[in-house]
């Protein structure tokens, strides 16, 4: 049984009896947090919001990206264009149309495929599946693959460098909470997967170190007639994740993480009820995730808590600094609050600082840093 012993934060000064909750009046509260919300906190109320700078100066700055306007249409995914990595993750996003003629397999880690628009199949080592917009895939290191876009697909890809997903422990929740695993599918040895095995000739094309190889067989490698295990390609869609949710507190984006990985973490936000207790924060704390990189990927809905931000954007909050909601946003928050989000977007959470490829810097939006400014107020 998972158990703690009592702990008696210090107080001092005017602050409220719990985070995230009834604040002292015309107070704006921020989360000072170790470890992605999983360490120490201490929770300030200051007079004015954390995010009202009229000014900043340096490469350390808040980014939004557009990853709408990258060129990142290729017929090989391993050659998608670079947007931000670090030793342990590497983002890519690619567009493609049609069917791939070549095989491709990552020798450098798992692969986390998310489809952001399209439709169409996948093939792999271990079978066929269908995939659409809003599917995960997860793709263990050295598994050969390929897709045959029926509709022009959109995705992401993030490399686990040297690494394997593996699933969030649910603790006292217990394994079915968030997604239940049996919703998970997995690739099939289906008609379609016996219908594409013929003798012509195939390459597959392996990322090692960075370095792409090819391998050309007289066949199509994709040739399994049978397999056995639990090391294998799994599908998970957004649609069939159940969010975890509190009427009278809001939770922390830790609550929503759906894959852990070596150095960083992935979640999905996904609709759900806004808080309904009076004193409750409605949208997400002003908070300093010290140790790690945010990155969010926005897929869909109305982004509640950013003004100015599309489907297909990225933002990226270094550590280093507080963060939250615009200033618009808040304001609507404590004023006629929503009663339901739709927003699906994912996040990833690094512990070692990301760095910006040429790809992301192209298509910087270099005002995101101002739009926490409240209204009349310049440098």
């Amino acid at each position: 049984m998972s158990r703690k012993w009592i702990s008696f934060p210090l107080r001092e000064g005017e602050c409220s009896r719990q985070a995230h909750c009834d604040f002292p009046q015309g107070t704006f509260e921020r989360e000072m947090g170790r470890e992605g919300f999983f360490g120490p906190t201490a929770h300030l109320h200051h007079k004015h919001p954390p995010t009202g700078w009229i000014d900043w100066q340096g490469p350390l700055r808040p980014h939004a990206f557009n990853f709408n306007d990258i060129a990142s249409e290729r017929d090989c995914p391993l050659l998608a264009p670079l947007t931000l990595h670090n030793g342990d993750v590497k983002l890519r996003v690619w567009k493609t149309h049609g069917a791939m003629r070549h095989l491709v397999r990552n020798a450098d880690g798992d692969d986390l495929l998310f489809i952001h628009e399209g439709a169409g199949h996948f093939y792999c080592d271990f079978g066929h599946l269908e995939y659409r917009d809003g599917d995960y895939l997860v793709i263990p290191r050295g598994t050969a693959w390929r897709i045959e876009a029926s509709e022009p697909t959109f995705m992401l890809l993030i490399e686990n460098t040297d690494g394997a997903y593996q699933l969030p422990d649910k603790g006292l929740l217990g394994p079915q909470a968030i997604f239940d695993p049996a919703v998970l599918d997995h690739p099939r040895l289906d008609d379609a997967f016996k219908a594409q095995q013929d003798e012509n000739t195939w390459q597959i094309r392996i990322k090692r170190r960075g370095q792409i190889s090819t391998v050309t067989y007289p066949y199509n490698p994709l040739d399994v007639v049978g397999w056995h295990g639990d090391n294998t390609v799994v599908r998970l869609n957004w649609r069939d994740i159940r969010p975890l949710m509190s009427h009278r507190y809001h939770l922390p984006p830790s609550a929503h993480t759906t894959f852990v990985a070596n150095g960083f973490v992935v979640c999905t936000f996904t609709p759900r009820p806004v808080e309904s207790d009076p004193g409750a924060l409605k949208v997400p704390f002003y908070h300093n995730n010290d140790d790690y990189d945010e990155v969010l990927f926005y897929h869909r809905g109305n982004f509640f808590s950013r003004d100015n931000i599309e489907a297909g954007m990225v933002t990226l909050h270094p550590c280093g600094f507080p963060h939250g909601p615009h200033p618009k946003a808040l304001k609507k928050s404590q004023e006629s609050p929503a009663t339901f989000v739709e927003e699906v977007a994912v996040m990833i959470d690094t512990r070692r600082a990301l760095e910006v490829g040429e790809a992301a810097a192209a298509v910087d939006v270099p005002e995101y840093v101002n739009s926490w400014r409240a209204p009349g107020k310049e440098s």
